[in-house]
């Protein structure tokens, strides 16, 4: 990651107060550093669902970041930490999901929700709260259930 983009990260939760959480300000103040952000919170609150972070579920949030973000080994283990803080500060999901949704396109929420399945299915087991989170998540997207589905059958392993 270029040094510059982890200087915004890091900019942008430095001071932050929880009002701010409230009300996150016009759409302009929401950059692609901050998108990053929520995209990566969202999968961490995914991979947390069944209280349990497990080293599969995290190689699986690695690899996407790595993958869709373009980010190498130290950029990939700051975003999280910063995603991580975030998920603490975040008072509901509907914070998170709102920055998604006003910069994401309907493509690239689908590739957001196939990414929480891979991540829910990526301990082999599908807990019913993981579940209801990915559901609740794809509603505060817009996604439709069939779109949601479609994504389900993507991040399922082969075979």
């Amino acid at each position: 990651m270029p040094r510059p983009l982890v200087d915004a990260i890091r900019g942008f939760f430095k001071g932050r107060e929880t009002s701010e959480i409230v009300d996150p300000g016009p759409a302009a103040a929401d950059g692609p550093d901050r998108v990053q952000v929520a995209a990566c919170a969202l999968l961490l609150e995914i991979a947390h669902a069944d209280e349990e972070f497990s080293p599969v579920e995290q190689t699986r949030i690695e690899e996407a970041l790595e993958r869709h973000f373009g980010l190498d080994s130290a950029a990939r283990t700051e975003l999280m930490a910063l995603a991580q803080a975030e998920r603490g500060r975040a008072i509901d999901d509907f914070y998170l999901t709102r920055i998604i949704n006003r910069h994401y396109d309907l493509g690239q929420k689908m590739l957001l929700a196939e990414l929480m399945w891979s991540v829910v299915l990526a301990d082999g087991e599908v807990a019913q709260h993981e579940s209801f989170l990915v559901r609740k998540f794809a509603n505060l997207l817009d996604l439709a259930p069939a779109y949601l589905s479609q994504a389900r059958r993507r991040a399922a392993p082969e075979g």
